[in-house]
Formats: C-alpha cells, structure tokens, sequence
C-alpha cells in the first residue's frame, strides 16, 4: 500500500515558502481600475476571470504572470480577475462551474478531462521554437542512482494526479513494466507544484521525481541555484505542450479579440518582453492533433 508521508510534504511546503505565508493564494484580483471597457466590442461582461494552473507555486505563478494578465486586459478593455487553486482538479473545476473564462492548463489536465470540460482551445505557447514539452526524471546529483529502474524501492515525488510530465507519465512507464507506483517506489508524495518536487529532491527529502521538463529549465535559467543540485536521468518523448483554452459559451467577438491578442504578443514590443519574461516565444493556434 503506498504510504503518503505527510511530514515530508509539510516540511516541503514550508521550505518552499521560505518565509512566505500565504503560498497557497486562492484569489488575486488583478483588475485594473483604469481600464474602460470596450464598447467597440459591445461585451456585456464587466470582468472576466483566468487561472493558470500552478506548474510552479502559487505565489510565482502570480508573479510570472500578473504582467502579462495585466497587458492582456488593457489591450482587451476588459478588466481581468485571476483567480488562483492549488490542485488542477480544483481549476478544472472552475472552469466546469462557468466561473473561468479562459485558463492556462496542464496537458494532462486537458487531455483526461476534455470531454467533460466546456471549453475549446484558444492558442498554445511556444518555447524554444516548439509547441511541445518533455518529462524530466530528476535525483540529487549526490546519488548513485543513474537510470529510472534504479528508482526500484527508492522514495518519489509526484506533481498532480492530472499532470502529465509530474504523474501519468510515469504511471504508464510503470504500466509498461506491468508494475505501478504502489509496487514500483517504495514511498511516493504530491507536492502539488513542479518546482516543489524538485526541491524535495535537491534537499534529499525524496529519492527522485517527475517533473515538467519547462518549469525545470525555467529554473535552471532564472534561478539555478534551485536546480544546482540535481541531475536528470530520464527525458520522455514530446508531449503537446500545456494549451490556454476558453469556455465554449464566450462572446465571440470577446474571444476573437482575445485570441488576436494574444497571438499578436510577439508583434509588440512590450508584448515580447513579457513573453521573454516566462520563456515563451509566442503562442500559435492549436489543435487536437499535438494532445494525441
């Protein structure tokens, strides 16, 4: 039976924080005030609402993004209100609820739940000139530990039970090998955000982990000193990348607008600065066939 250490989560969690209080931000509201709806469009909505799925904490998911959120709403001239959850499962929900407009959401999130959630895709981001991503399996660079079957029997994060590159991934490798991760590992944890599983690995509190190969080289840019401490011993194949959708029943013209925006970012310059700043390149219209 898998044994879910709770002490090794808390203890996580809190060095993760480090020092800050209130990581598990449930709604931050972003409108700005100075921003006039635009008649032009005649949207009846006097606010719409996103969430971005945190692959990384909470509190830098905001900081990543509220610029860019920010950029959107004023070209939009609509104010726009970010509300932030924990898990997937819980932004799934919102956006099953009616009470998200458009969200940026995990690959796996999207492709196990597309039936059942009302939404469609509205663009897909593009990173180092591809609109896909890869799985990392990551240990302390420390360990002897060199090839995934050497996990056998060792402690291991997981990100999400819907993330692809933070859990199904693994779950069909091990599927593969006619195991599971019950039987496969010999303790396993959800740290609910990628950056957090890989400082549970470069803090020794677990033997390996799966993480989103973006956020980890996101780091290993932005902040190295993160990542400094661990070592990848596996990369999946590509995977369609984590896609920004919309609830089918937007106003049109709201989302056309929205959409042209957006796939206009790289075309302005304070636009691709902000892109810059989260390591995107530009977004693309996407479909169905990169989530197969």
């Amino acid at each position: 039976m898998q044994k879910i250490i709770s002490v090794v989560i808390l203890s996580l969690l809190m060095l993760a924080c480090e020092n800050k209080s209130k990581q598990d931000v449930k709604e931050i509201n972003l409108i700005n005030q100075n921003v006039v709806q635009d008649s032009t469009y005649g949207f009846d909505k006097p606010v719409i609402y996103v969430a971005i799925s945190t692959m990384i904490s909470p509190v830098e998911t905001f900081n990543l993004y509220k610029d860019l959120i920010d950029y959107i709403s004023s070209k939009l001239g609509v104010p726009i209100e970010f509300k932030q959850r924990k898990t997937y499962s819980e932004v799934n929900n919102l956006l099953k609820e009616n009470k998200l407009d458009f969200a940026f959401i995990c690959t796996g999130a999207y492709v196990q739940e597309k039936d059942e959630l009302p939404v469609e895709l509205l663009v897909v981001p593009v990173i180092e000139s591809r609109p896909f991503y890869n799985a990392y399996v990551i240990v302390n660079k420390k360990s002897n530990i060199k090839t995934f079957d050497d996990m056998a029997g060792k402690s291991f994060a997981f990100t999400d039970p819907l993330s692809n590159t933070g859990y199904l991934f693994v779950v069909n490798l091990l599927k593969e090998k006619r195991t599971n991760p019950e039987k496969f590992f010999s303790k396993t944890i959800f740290t609910y955000a990628h950056d957090y599983s890989i400082q549970a690995v470069a803090r020794n509190l677990v033997d390996g982990a799966t993480v989103d190969g973006l956020v980890y080289n996101f780091l290993e840019h932005a902040s190295p000193e993160k990542v400094i401490s661990t070592k990848i011993i596996m990369k999946s194949k590509d995977f369609g990348i984590p896609p920004f959708v919309v609830q089918k029943g937007m106003n049109r013209e709201l989302k056309n607008k929205l959409k042209s925006i957006m796939l206009n970012l790289h075309n302005d310059p304070k636009g691709k600065e902000l892109l810059s700043k989260i390591m995107i390149d530009k977004f693309i219209e996407g479909n169905d066939e990169l989530y197969k």
